[in-house]
């Protein structure tokens, strides 16, 4: 573990000024997450104010529409837009990444079947599908990972089933199959390790795209509802205010933007640092 430690270390040490900008950034973003309640100056659901007042001492960015503090209700969006987004991404992950080793590793009628269910998926405009099925399902936070996520597999999927097709026609995995070993052994000891990169580095990818789309669907009134923060949905509930010159709106947009950024930074450094195949 301390070798361990101290690669990493040493390899943060070496990377970019832009891949260090978006750790920083990323551990900020977890830090408002895990301690909202300790952070933020109000609870997240309480009217502390008059609508829409001026920042000043007592309200460091004003209140929103209902008077509630929008310093602090940044700060909780984080953990309920971000907290939503992972857990989603990693639902996406375990149904799409499973599925896409099975095709690639069963190959003939599996393959087949599952890449033509992913095509069905992916023809449909994915914000209508969502919208669509979220407004027969109900909003709930449950309905929007579940929905979300079986959406987002396909693409898991199609990244998956293409990196392992390129890896299991390596001789340490045909050497793997003629000792007689069986579908987890392929998946999880010959073709993930050297899979992780290019995965890792779409799980950044898709994470920005789930918070964005989570974000649009709470501007659009289908994410995550009132009274829970969230950034998209405070857009939406303060946008009057930038007909009058005011920036506040703007802040929840500049959160998911600036993440959005960072997260970038990271995925590029992690794809810089791809290695070659390694033997299980």
């Amino acid at each position: 573990m301390a070798e361990l430690l101290k690669t990493s270390a040493k390899r943060l040490r070496k990377a970019p000024l832009s891949a260090q900008f978006g750790l920083l950034v990323i551990l900020l973003y977890l830090v408002m997450a895990v301690f909202a309640g300790q952070l933020a100056p109000y609870p997240e659901t309480q009217v502390v104010g008059e609508s829409f007042a001026a920042w000043g001492e007592s309200f460091w960015l004003g209140t929103d529409n209902l008077g509630r503090d929008m310093f602090s209700r940044l700060i909780y969006g984080a953990r309920n837009t971000l907290g939503i987004a992972f857990i989603t991404c990693l639902l996406a992950f375990a149904l799409g990444g499973l599925l896409g080793l099975l095709a690639a590793l069963r190959g003939a009628w599996v393959d087949q079947i599952l890449s033509r269910l992913i095509d069905i998926l992916m023809a449909i405009p994915q914000l209508i599908f969502a919208l669509l099925i979220l407004s027969v399902t109900g909003t709930s936070a449950l309905s929007l990972i579940l929905v979300i996520a079986v959406l987002d597999s396909t693409r898991v999927f199609r990244l998956t089933r293409a990196v392992a097709m390129g890896i299991i026609v390596q001789d340490f995995v045909e050497a793997a199959r003629l000792r007689g070993e069986g579908f987890f052994w392929l998946a999880l000891r010959e073709v993930l390790p050297n899979a992780t990169v290019p995965l890792l580095a779409e799980f950044g990818m898709r994470f920005c795209f789930v918070f964005l789309f989570i974000s649009a669907l709470s501007f659009l009134g289908l994410g995550i509802q009132p009274p829970l923060a969230d950034w998209g949905g405070m857009v939406r509930d303060n946008a009057v205010l930038i007909t009058f010159g005011d920036i506040t709106p703007l802040l929840p947009a500049f959160a998911v933007g600036l993440l959005t950024v960072a997260v970038n930074f990271v995925v590029d450094w992690l794809l810089q640092q791809a290695s070659g195949l390694q033997e299980g």
